[in-house]
């Protein structure tokens, strides 16, 4: 929910149930019966084919732990232990699931569906003890009856009628998901043993030294999302153009300043995880736009190479929607001066002209001209040209290397100010 890495949450899981057992073990409980009664409450990402090999790899290196603790099983007649007397049955994992809050949206909120239950899915191919599904609902209100009850349904569906608890190992024999296994087991192994090496999940949780790698992957995720490198569907791309989200607000924020879940600290206290979703930046835009009752136009000026500029024009709409402003988009029209006077007409806050590199050449300064700063004027795309054109005046361009969530806060300043 802090938005780590799958093989960091993993390494600190098993840092975490060895700090546990290593006490445990100490104060004089047997290896057996204290290995027995850990029990690993794992997140389930989005990540499909990882967390699956994330649940193996956890189960494999969790065996591998225990067993440097020779449990011994208390029963004679049990079959199931080593040559050395080592309980198997100990060293097998308790593992709970539930899905996770980092990716949950307020926006085209059904989606979180679609997330929720390949989420689900995954554990459950896993093999996982148990799973808990959040309502698709959580991230903005209290769950009520039906997203509730639909959340129920979504994992009586993968067992009833996808029998997915009837097969011990589904994945077993996949060399795709057998190599992820390995590789998150390695890179999660290298982690538990760093942990170990700095005395152990306790001293490294009293120094910060978790939290602040948890945060600094929180703020790695969050700037993939912002540059939409980590895409979440009806939020940073393909908005649903005409949602609002009239009441809804977002309930994950400090109550008491609206921060949006950022971490406090205070004077004597362990240093907090930042649990601030990864919509969470671009839904505050997005309410910023819908609560300044202004809704910018955005009209597409295509022209030109029809195959470029329908192109443009769609990753136009989309770019700018994420804002939640109004996009307006059309076949194309004969010249730039048709375009603008129909931009015009329009009453249009923004004219995206959107054609191929090459024509930008022609077109754009004179569209630049001919709009004379009725509105802004932005160049969908990064064309050779672009120091010729910022020479005669042009200043804003989208295209697939901009940071997306920074560029729609700068024209949020401009356009609602």
């Amino acid at each position: 929910n802090a938005g780590a890495y799958i093989y960091q949450e993993l390494g600190y899981a098993l840092a975490w149930g060895n700090e546990y057992l290593n006490q445990l073990v100490e104060a004089g409980v047997p290896a057996a019966l204290a290995a027995k009664k850990i029990k690993f409450n794992f997140g389930i990402s989005s990540n499909y084919f990882m967390e699956i090999a994330k649940f193996r790899a956890a189960r494999m290196l969790w065996a591998d732990i225990v067993k440097q603790y020779a449990p011994k099983c208390p029963r004679t007649d049990c079959k199931n232990t080593g040559a050395d007397g080592t309980c198997y049955c100990a060293c097998k994992m308790v593992a709970h699931a539930e899905t996770s809050n980092f990716n949950l949206t307020l926006f085209d909120a059904h989606v979180n569906l679609l997330r929720t239950q390949t989420e689900a899915m995954s554990a459950a191919i896993a093999g996982v003890n148990s799973i808990t599904v959040s309502p698709f609902d959580k991230a903005y209100e209290t769950p009520d009856d039906f997203s509730e009850r639909i959340a129920r349904n979504q994992q009586l569906l993968l067992k009833e009628e996808s029998h997915l608890n009837r097969i011990v190992d589904p994945a077993a024999g996949s060399y795709y998901i057998e190599n992820l296994t390995v590789a998150i087991a390695k890179q999660a192994w290298d982690l538990f043993l760093s942990v170990e090496e700095a005395g152990g999940m306790l001293q490294a949780v009293k120094a910060g030294s978790i939290q602040e790698a948890v945060n600094q992957s929180n703020k790695a995720r969050h700037e993939a999302v912002s540059k939409r490198k980590e895409i979440l569907l009806g939020t940073n791309q393909y908005p649903n153009f005409n949602e609002l989200a009239g009441d809804k607000r977002p309930l994950d924020g400090c109550k008491k300043c609206g921060c949006g879940g950022e971490a406090h600290e205070e004077e004597g206290t362990l240093a907090k995880l930042e649990t601030a979703r990864a919509a969470s930046e671009f839904e505050a835009l997005r309410l910023e736009t819908e609560n300044s009752g202004k809704r910018p136009k955005a009209f597409m000026l295509t022209i030109g190479n029809l195959a470029m500029r329908q192109a443009r024009a769609q990753f136009s709409c989309n770019f700018l929607a994420c804002a939640g402003y109004q996009v307006i988009d059309n076949l194309g029209f004969a010249s730039v001066e048709e375009g603008i006077e129909a931009a015009m007409k329009a009453q249009a806050d923004i004219v995206v002209i959107c054609s191929s590199d090459d024509e930008y050449a022609e077109y754009a300064i004179p569209a630049f001209k001919a709009l004379n700063g009725h509105a802004m004027f932005i160049v969908a795309g990064a064309p050779a040209c672009m120091e010729e054109l910022k020479a005669a005046g042009i200043e804003n361009f989208i295209h697939v290397r901009c940071n997306v969530l920074e560029t729609l806060r700068e024209y949020n300043s401009k356009l609602l100010s």
